[in-house]
């Protein structure tokens, strides 16, 4: 495979400060695969310990040499007119991927980690066609899509791919979902960005590490323009319901346009991409809509809203609340947030930071270089903290931890609380947890406890009996007067597809099936009883212990187009999960559980129903879920 190494190392000054400014175990990784000299990674092995603070440990003249010898390496390459070298062999492979982050990866991560950093392939989970089908039967095979966010705009662009028609129904004007519609002050990604990005569409232009709202939307207004999507979506358009007709083996979509006029649609396939943190759940608090003020949920932010000078309230501490408060305590009058329970803090440097233009040029430029940073966040960000949310039997302190790993970063967080709060008794009896680390959703730092500090904010944790005309009154009386009440509530996860009324084969309801609260899919993309049906981001599939929303997304669309791909080659009308399979798939994932965090008798969160039950979140690896949906099994469905 070619590589223009003439442009690289056409302005050896540039190149050299760049590389300055670029992580040097990625750089290392870089030099290896391009000199196959395997023998370096003995000689840096030594000073990596983890997926993290890596650099400062490796001496300053190790650094400058390793740097130099890629300068003269890329020098060779274009001088020479070299070819890139073969990708490494598994073995090889796995000795990288192992030096590189500081500690051992498992053989059975070879061939997902192959496959992610995508060595030579610019589309790693892309889906081709064993055999060209007929034109007639692509023509006359269509597929609705609900939802133009991040799964919806990833298949289509994967339909695209394949020369299957569809059309996307989007509820908004605009396309990027929960990029488009939270707009808060501080609103961002709390999964770096170079990972939570397609892997065949990554950017090399992000100015933060972890970038905000704005630039997030704009990824994918980005990627909506260039795959030219937009003449395929219906926008400020609704799904009332979906109704599967057994004598055509497709499903009538009804829809209702912003002028409430409806249409039904007929597919052959829906896939459903609306997420599951999409519609604002406000709380159940009396007295709410008497409120005389404004009062909005972070979701629905109120852009007209005036809130410098006020008297602000803020109800929950969750993840839009701890991006939303310190980005407006300096403005407001009077700043008072009522916390229900707190939530683990972690501290990252890279929150904060931004992206130098010299490690943004060497992402685009240098070869290989950005997949092996990517993994990295990979592994710093997913399955290396997998096991330190495990339950250990033996461990004697079951009330704080769950294990000696998770205890130490219990007492690592602790003592970040300490440092910026200056151990102050009365704000860190409230910003404790009294629940293991992860067993909700971990938190980034935003500058949460010097926000605490401020003169006009007061963190709440007395329990709220009702709302007033102009107040919040506690339980014991006490009065908040406030002018303006901001709603970090969270959303109706729970409710998943909700409102849409969906209705399967034998007249069967899918809100009858799963209830109020108790979601259950075949790999949280199938149910028995629909077919023909795709979920994307369904029932335990939401990542609580690290990963990529967009790496388990791709697993999802990939599964699905495979199984898109079955029917149309095999000429078949629906294909749907056998329900023993369904039901064995569930069962495993809910004995999985019992072992993991979020199950933990002393947590109460969002990833579970009023039953006990953990509906959201995935209990697997990320390994383990990519092979899982590597390929349909066609034992696991009935196909007709």
């Amino acid at each position: 495979m070619s590589y223009d190494f003439i442009s690289l190392t056409a302005d050896p000054e540039k190149l050299g400060s760049a590389l300055a400014e670029s992580d040097i175990v990625t750089v290392a990784m870089v030099l290896v695969q391009l000199t196959e000299d395997l023998s370096l990674l003995d000689e840096i092995a030594g000073y990596i310990k983890g997926p993290w603070d890596y650099s400062v440990k490796m001496p300053a003249a190790t650094q400058e040499e390793i740097r130099a010898r890629l300068i003269e390496t890329v020098r060779a390459y274009a001088e020479e007119g070299r070819d890139l070298p073969p990708p490494p062999d598994d073995a090889t492979l796995q000795r990288m991927m192992s030096v590189a982050v500081g500690e051992p990866v498992s053989d059975d991560y070879a061939a997902m980690m192959r496959e992610e950093l995508a060595l030579h392939d610019a589309d790693p989970k892309g889906v081709s066609w064993h055999r060209d089908p007929p034109q007639e039967r692509l023509d006359t095979f269509h597929v609705v899509i609900v939802g133009a966010g991040m799964s919806g705009l990833l298949s289509a662009i994967k339909l695209q791919q394949a020369g299957i028609p569809f059309t996307v129904i989007e509820k908004n004007d605009a396309v990027g979902g929960t990029w488009y519609e939270n707009r808060y002050p501080g609103c961002g990604v709390d999964t770096p960005n170079h990972f939570y990005s397609y892997s065949f569409e990554p950017s090399h232009e992000w100015t933060e590490f972890y970038s905000k709202r704005d630039e997030l939307h704009q990824y994918f207004e980005n990627c909506a323009d260039k795959y030219d999507l937009r003449r395929d979506i219906r926008f400020e358009t609704e799904v009332v319901s979906l109704r599967y007709d057994e004598a055509s083996a497709s499903w009538d979509v009804s829809i209702s346009g912003k002028d409430g006029a409806e249409e039904t649609l007929r597919a052959n396939a829906v896939i459903t991409a609306v997420g599951q943190l999409n519609r604002p759940k406000l709380p159940d608090i009396p007295g709410l809509d008497t409120f005389k003020g404004g009062a909005f949920h972070t979701a629905r932010w109120d852009e007209s809203a005036d809130l410098a000078g006020k008297r602000v309230a803020m109800i929950g501490t969750g993840a839009s609340g701890m991006q939303t408060g310190p980005a407006i305590a300096g403005e407001v009058g009077r700043f008072t947030i009522f916390q229900r329970s707190p939530h683990w803090v972690i501290s990252n440097p890279n929150y904060h930071r931004f992206v130098s233009p010299g490690k943004k040029w060497i992402l685009e430029h240098l070869p290989y270089y950005a997949r092996w940073y990517r993994f990295q966040l990979f592994w710093g960000f997913s399955d290396g903290i997998h096991g330190a949310l495990q339950l250990d039997l033996d461990w004697p302190h079951p009330e704080r931890a769950l294990n000696a790993t998770n205890d130490r970063f219990r007492a690592n967080m602790v003592r970040h609380m300490e440092r910026e709060l200056d151990g102050d008794p009365e704000l860190m009896a409230k910003v404790v947890p009294d629940y293991p680390p992860y067993g909700k959703r971990m938190l980034v730092d935003n500058h949460w406890f010097p926000m605490l500090k401020r003169d006009n904010v007061d963190l709440i944790t007395d329990t709220i009996d009702h709302i007033e005309a102009n107040a919040i009154v506690m339980a014991d009386g006490t009065r908040h007067e406030v002018d303006v009440i901001i709603l970090a509530t969270g959303f109706h996860a729970n409710r998943m597809l909700w409102p849409m009324e969906i209705i399967g084969r034998d007249g069967e309801n899918l809100s009858d099936i799963w209830g109020e609260d108790d979601p259950k899919a075949y790999l949280g993309i199938t149910v028995p009883k629909f077919p023909n049906l795709f979920i994307l981001y369904g029932p335990n599939t939401n990542l609580g212990h690290g990963g990529s929303a967009m790496f388990h997304g791709e697993c999802q669309v990939r599964y699905t187009m495979k199984c898109l791909r079955d029917l149309i080659e095999g000429d078949y009308r629906t294909m749907e999960v056998r329900k023993e399979v369904h039901d064995a798939f569930n069962e495993r994932c809910d004995a999985a559980h019992e072992k993991m965090v979020w199950a933990h008798a002393g947590v109460d969160n969002w990833y579970k129903n009023g039953k006990g039950r953990v509906f959201a979140n995935s209990p697997w690896r990320l390994v383990d879920y990519w092979a899982m949906t590597e390929a349909p099994d066609p034992d696991d469905y009935i196909v007709r």
